[in-house]
């Protein structure tokens, strides 16, 4: 099938689409929004669809499934939100730490543990800790990206279970 034929066909199950994707989201804006998503992916993996199959069924499924992880998407962000602090202004004055002696003392406290690790696992967390990405840790260290990853997640564990105290 050729390109011009494809969108042809494509376009000619626009509406049965939009009635699906009205179905689906109950809302006109998200269902426009979920056939123009439709219509892209139908389009970018245009290679995949075999043309001895039905297109408004390959369409269909490609809407679903978009429509299912843009809701699942949506679910987790809510729930991350829910889950997240209260970080506006006035949340943070209140909770804001003077520099004091007692915060000084936890600072070297995490500081010594930290320093603590052995130096395979301290070197790339305080790299990371300090803004590098992995791939950039790789290649200062000559190691493969897998190993960097892996050595900051210990680091994170030996860490965690030294600084006990600091748990929320």
């Amino acid at each position: 099938m050729t390109t011009i034929e494809f969108n042809t066909q494509l376009i000619a199950q626009g509406q049965s689409l939009k009635n699906f994707a009205l179905s689906l989201t109950a809302n006109n804006d998200d269902a426009q929004d979920l056939l123009q998503e439709t219509y892209l992916k139908a389009l970018v993996n245009k290679d995949k669809f075999a043309e001895s199959t039905n297109l408004k069924a390959w369409l269909y499924m490609i809407m679903k499934n978009t429509f299912i992880n843009t809701y699942r998407r949506a679910v987790k962000t809510r729930e991350i939100l829910a889950k997240t602090k209260d970080y506006s202004s006035p949340a943070l004055a209140k909770n804001y730490q003077k520099n004091t002696a007692e915060s000084e003392m936890h600072q070297k406290e995490i500081n010594s543990a930290i320093n603590g690790l052995e130096k395979d696992y301290q070197v790339p967390f305080k790299r990371f800790f300090d803004g590098f990405k992995y791939k950039e840790i790789a290649e200062e260290l000559d190691l493969p990206i897998g190993t960097v990853k892996s050595r900051i997640f210990i680091a994170r564990k030996k860490l965690m279970s030294s600084l006990k105290d600091y748990e929320n």
